[in-house]
């Protein structure tokens, strides 16, 4: 005999986000993109990270 499936949450009990809470969302998502990207353009970061990927094998 098969077990009920609990009631799955729905998504009328959590609040929406804000205008502001989106927005400071959306603006730590570019930040940390940026600086991903900007370690990408120092030749020193990509021989170390290629150097921990290759101590991977």
């Amino acid at each position: 005999m098969q077990q009920p499936a609990p009631p799955s949450p729905s998504n009328a009990d959590a609040a929406p986000l804000r205008g502001w809470q989106r927005a400071a969302i959306w603006l730590l998502v570019a930040v940390l993109l940026a600086l991903v990207f900007m370690l990408y353009t120092q030749p020193e970061f990509m021989v170390r990270m290629a150097d921990h990927v290759w101590a991977c094998f």
